[in-house]
């Protein structure tokens, strides 16, 4: 066990550093995570845990807890927006067999990765803010107190404005998409089935799922716009804003946004994969290595494919910077692939001219008919990736 008593810090703990804290103590190493805020508490919304991401759940020892509180996605439904008609349907429950695929809050997510690293021995400091990263042997992170904590190996999986990525890669500029998104979480008195629905209109559409085994529901949706919003989810709207939007919306879209008392509000931008991943001492994970757009809702999943990865890359040298360079090799290019695909894909969802919309709607609906199961199979690269094999 080349982690054996290996003495790492893991910056942020959201998914991607707790999943790599639990991995890397399970395999030996000594973990401390420093967290910049004063609790775990319940932020965020939905995420969907596709395939790829759920084997990891799985190899951690954590799929029975995450079933508790999840929900189990039975198909993916897109419709139009005017009366909600059913364009597509793929029917999850066709992947192949040991595919699951669940619906889940991200707080639950953190919390039971929270409770499961600490009971390995992990050690998780809240309100620990970093200032500053800096590569070298040892790596040592700079607090904003002026304390300084050094270790074998510095994670950083410090989110979309990363410390190490900076001290990595340098100032790596971001540029907006022309796109906003609303979330929201309303309560499933209405009967939301255990699907993703994507209601689709001329610029903008709107993804809803159901959360903690059907009695909350998840709404994400996206509007272009030419005015620029401040980056970052956490920015409070009107929802009678998020209404207006989406007046012209029909099926069950009005109903559910009668229902939205409390709504965040966030500029969608586009960010470089970073270039190199790692340094001296020191490692990139989840979006702050690859920030994606929400567009595959494959963020979380990556993250977790990114901690097992950097754990068993490890765990299989004893050559840390041999170790890191695999784990560069073996990660890059997949999310690359992936934040490529997810920045590609708003456009089907939003086709504004009438006739281009029809004939694209009635091209899915045909396809849907004639072979679904190879609309399904478009996503094998991604669902049917293993990290854990």
């Amino acid at each position: 066990m080349a982690l054996a008593g290996r003495q790492i810090i893991v910056a942020g703990a959201g998914i991607g550093g707790l999943a790599a804290a639990l991995a890397l103590r399970q395999r030996g190493a000594e973990v401390t995570v420093l967290e910049l805020a004063e609790a775990i508490r319940e932020v965020g919304a939905g995420l969907q845990i596709s395939p790829n991401g759920l084997r990891v759940i799985e190899a951690l020892g954590q799929s029975a807890a995450l079933s508790a509180r999840a929900s189990k996605a039975r198909a993916v439904v897109l419709r139009d927006h005017r009366a909600g008609r059913e364009v597509l349907r793929l029917d999850l429950g066709k992947l192949p067999e040991g595919q699951g695929y669940l619906f889940a809050h991200r707080a639950d997510l953190v919390e039971l990765l929270a409770d499961a690293a600490r009971a390995a021995g992990v050690q998780i400091q809240l309100g620990q803010a970093i200032t500053q990263i800096t590569p070298g042997t040892p790596p040592e992170a700079t607090l904003v107190n002026g304390d300084k904590r050094s270790a074998d190996l510095i994670i950083g999986a410090d989110g979309l404005h990363s410390v190490l990525r900076g001290a990595l890669n340098g100032a790596a500029p971001a540029s907006f998409t022309g796109q906003v998104a609303w979330r929201a979480l309303i309560p499933n008195d209405f009967g939301h089935p255990p699907e993703v629905t994507v209601h689709m209109g001329p610029g903008r559409h709107l993804v809803s799922y159901p959360l903690r085994n059907g009695t909350l529901v998840n709404i994400v949706a996206a509007e272009e716009r030419k005015g620029w919003t401040p980056e970052g989810w956490a920015h409070e709207d009107d929802p009678a804003n998020l209404r207006a939007a989406f007046s012209g919306f029909g099926g069950s879209v009005p109903q559910m946004l009668s229902r939205v008392d409390k709504v965040g509000l966030w500029g969608l931008f586009r960010h470089p994969v970073a270039r190199r991943w790692y340094g001296e001492g020191c490692a990139l994970l989840g979006d702050a290595a690859h920030p994606t757009l929400p567009f595959l809702a494959q963020g979380a999943n990556m993250a977790l494919e990114d901690g097992w990865t950097l754990a068993r890359c490890l765990d299989e040298s004893a050559d840390q910077p041999q170790a890191l360079a695999r784990y560069q090799q073996l990660r890059r290019d997949r999310c690359a692939r992936i934040v490529a695909a997810a920045t590609g894909n708003a456009w089907k969802y939003h086709l504004s001219n009438p006739l281009v919309r029809r004939a694209a709607h009635l091209g899915l609906a045909a396809a849907g008919r004639i072979a679904p199961d190879r609309i399904l199979r478009q996503f094998d690269w991604i669902y049917g990736h293993d990290v854990t094999a």
